[in-house]
């Protein structure tokens, strides 16, 4: 089996909720999609999506996947996608980094594994080890009285574990914090989110004004070192997230049982095949994991349930519907949410298919 055919495109996935506040101040009311897919002469047809949240998030960019595949995607044409470990080595031979826009390269060939071999990527995996992944569900910088609102929705909708976004006015967060953990029912759990967004001494001050509150503190500074800082300091268990890269960062966590719990987002980790290498090091060290992406439609949702389903149920925090925060689809099919549970497909592959009515015409395209 041959790729004859790379195609890019991107499209504009509005947020469902008007403005999504998160960070020091950050916010972003639509998100650009970069979906590629792959053809081969089998007549198989696999995707793959990178969708970032916001143009500076993670020091990625919607056009990181049309500037990596200048580079690559002239490289891939006539290989076998079924070697999807030969495909990332050329892909990383190829471009050093920008594993963001390797992602949806590498979901596709993923893809077409699965469909050639007739057996969903959760079983290419590893097997189902979770059947039915529990969500968290965000809840965006806003005033008190629409959190709980907003709280009340996804709680009637099977949803038990809340992200609370924070990290914009650091003395602001610490009521917002009071405000929302009292809000939990018995077998609930929050997570204060920063991404990133305080100083030290500021994420120091949150933690002990909020010491007597049960929740999870999740990357409140930029680096790995700072949010050490905080943790020799703070009662609350920590969750990191955007400073979890590679394999490398994994080591360094598990040497220094820096963290309680780790969010693997799978193109901050490059791709699906890094991210499983991640996962189960970390899942053999006994860290439980939180599998999803920074943003996305039904194909990145896809990716993020079949993660989750591979993944062992006891070391599986949450997941999240990344599809249902937006107003518009990137493909047809894949994960379904359902009482606060996410489902990966059954079918070969990912189980999802570009949705080309929503996507447009391609912005890129290279062929034998």
């Amino acid at each position: 089996m041959k790729i004859t055919r790379i195609r890019i495109y991107q499209t504009d996935l509005p947020y469902v909720g008007g403005s999504y506040g998160w960070g020091a101040g950050n916010a972003i009311e639509v998100a650009r999609a970069s979906v590629v897919v792959v053809d081969t002469d089998a007549g198989l047809q696999g995707c793959g999506e990178f969708t970032p949240c916001g143009e500076n998030y993670m020091v990625a960019h919607s056009e990181g996947v049309p500037a990596l595949a200048r580079l690559v995607a002239p490289k891939l044409i006539g290989e076998d996608p079924r070697q999807v470990a030969r495909i990332e080595r050329l892909m990383d031979h190829g471009v050093q980094g920008h594993g963001y826009a390797k992602a949806p390269f590498d979901a596709a060939c993923w893809d077409i594994l699965g469909q050639a071999s007739g057996q969903p990527v959760w079983m290419l995996m590893g097997g189902k080890l979770t059947d039915g992944a529990p969500m968290y569900r965000v809840v965006p910088q806003k005033p008190r009285d629409e959190t709980i609102a907003e709280m009340e929705g996804y709680r009637a909708a099977g949803y038990r574990q809340f992200q609370i976004k924070v990290g914009a006015d650091w003395s602001g967060d610490i009521e917002r914090i009071r405000a929302a953990v009292p809000l939990l029912r018995p077998g609930e759990t929050a997570m204060a989110d920063a991404n990133q967004g305080w100083r030290v001494d500021h994420a120091i001050r949150v933690a002990r004004e909020t010491r007597d509150l049960d929740y999870i503190l999740e990357q409140p500074c930029r680096t790995y070192a700072e949010c050490q800082q905080v943790r020799r300091v703070a009662e609350q268990p920590m969750k990191l997230d955007e400073c979890i890269t590679g394999i490398a960062a994994a080591q360094r966590i598990v040497a220094d049982r820096g963290a309680e719990l780790c969010c693997l987002k799978i193109s901050n980790l490059g791709g699906l095949s890094k991210a499983r290498r991640v996962r189960d090091y970390l899942v053999e060290n006994r860290i439980p994991v939180v599998s999803e992406d920074s943003w996305g439609g039904e194909i990145a949702s896809a990716a993020v349930a079949h993660f989750a389903a591979s993944t062992p149920a006891e070391y599986l925090q949450n997941t999240t519907d990344l599809m249902n925060y937006n107003t518009r689809s990137t493909g047809i099919g894949g994960a379904v949410a359902r009482d606060g549970r996410l489902y990966a497909p059954d079918a070969p592959g990912l189980g999802v298919t570009p949705n080309f009515e929503s996507l447009g015409e391609p912005v890129m395209e290279w062929t034998v």
